[in-house]
């Protein structure tokens, strides 16, 4: 397997764009990839594409790669649709790493595209319940509720105005409270620390700091989850360019970053006390970059909510079982801290539309190793870990990828 290097990244600003198509989101997102890298569109010899509700809104399914790329001159090369739920951009990364590491190709783009907002709010909610095991939905409602109790200060049901992953990490998070005390305030000071990271990216959807207090404050939207928690609905896209050493000389003004690890993996049947996803996956992950979780100098992690970074820091390595809220409160994760985490803002703030965002993360996290990240840099930065899960079967994510970058 060849060494492989992310020779450019791009990213628009993550919000709510309704006049927007996802070949417009797509364009924009190409122009600043190759921008950075120096590349033209024939330069490269493979694309893969990330997108999850364009079918869904706009009837658009099978060939939206091609569909979006083709305008931009980008054709008669491979180009692989990639749909993984939240995961589906990390996933395309992780196909473009694979290729190019086996020699196949020595350069190769990964994008996500997202257009998630729509007239019809109803609409853009639903579409997220596509991200579960559809014919086992009752089942899987029966299981969250038993996990997580009934749902404190909720009287409707699941998914009713707010998308069902908000149920989803809600009982968990319950669950969580229950056996190891964990507190709602724990998950505020989480929220408040990324919407103060999110204030200072130019790129993120909301760019306004909070307070504790006014996380706690902010409507409930599932307990314990306050709106101020939970990622909001948005569009946008992001993109990656990934190459070779031998293509890296062909640049004409390289800033490569190394990746040391590429996995992807999905959930599995497991009790309640089983080992999770992300532990599971990151163990491989540290192995392949010969490193360990004390190793890791910033990380952006899935926080569809607040309790996601919480789990997140556990199963990852980063703090005990248990002592995720714990951590949070120390300041350890804030920029500052021994491990800032999500120093983009997360989906939190930097938003989250769902086929864009594992390469949001890992803009983030390319511009830090390259010390380009401004007010929010992370100084002396030089191994970053990316956590992106998608989708939802069982007790953990249907989908995630792990990925781990070094500065050179």
């Amino acid at each position: 397997m060849r060494d492989v290097f992310v020779a450019g990244v791009g990213m628009m600003r993550f919000g709510k764009y309704p006049d927007a198509t996802v070949k417009g989101l797509t364009a924009e997102a190409v122009r600043l990839v190759l921008q950075d890298c120096g590349l033209k569109p024939n330069d490269l010899e493979a694309a893969y594409f990330s997108n999850t509700f364009w079918g869904m809104f706009s009837n658009q399914h099978s060939i939206r790669g091609q569909v979006a790329l083709r305008p931009l001159g980008i054709q008669g090369i491979p180009i692989v649709n990639v749909e993984n739920a939240c995961a589906g951009a990390s996933t395309a990364f992780h196909l473009a790493y694979q290729a190019v590491a086996g020699g196949m190709y020595d350069v190769a783009l990964a994008i996500g595209a997202e257009k998630i907002t729509h007239e019809d709010k109803l609409l853009s909610l639903k579409s997220y319940a596509s991200c579960v095991d559809v014919e086992g939905w009752p089942e899987q409602i029966k299981l969250l509720q038993a996990l997580g109790g009934g749902g404190e200060n909720r009287k409707d049901q699941p998914g009713q105005g707010r998308s069902i992953f908000m149920d989803i990490y809600a009982s968990v998070a319950r669950w969580h409270m229950e056996q190891f005390g964990s507190t709602q305030e724990q998950l505020a000071i989480i929220a408040a620390k990324n919407h103060f990271h999110g204030s200072l990216n130019p790129l993120a959807q909301i760019q306004r700091n909070m307070t504790v207090e006014e996380v706690l404050n902010d409507p409930l939207v599932s307990y314990p989850l306050t709106r101020a928690m939970c990622s909001p609905v948005g569009d946008g896209a992001a993109a990656a360019v990934l190459c070779s050493g031998d293509y890296l000389k062909r640049l004409a003004n390289p800033r490569p970053v190394k990746i040391l690890a590429s996995v992807l993996g999905s959930g599995q049947d497991r009790p309640l006390d089983g080992q999770d996803i992300g532990e599971r996956l990151s163990r491989q992950a540290y192995q392949m970059a010969g490193l360990g979780p004390e190793d890791i100098d910033l990380a952006e992690l899935h926080d569809a909510t607040a309790f996601g970074e919480l789990h997140q820091l556990e199963v990852m390595g980063f703090c005990s079982p248990g002592e995720g809220g714990v951590f949070s409160a120390s300041g350890a994760t804030k920029l500052g801290g021994e491990l800032p985490i999500n120093t983009s803002g997360g989906l939190e703030s930097r938003g989250h539309p769902i086929g864009a965002s594992g390469l949001a993360q890992i803009y983030e996290i390319v511009t830090q190793l390259r010390g380009e990240a401004g007010p929010r840099q992370v100084e002396g930065a030089r191994i970053g870990l990316t956590e992106n899960g998608g989708g939802n079967i069982g007790y953990e994510e249907a989908a995630m990828t792990i990925h781990i970058f070094e500065k050179v």
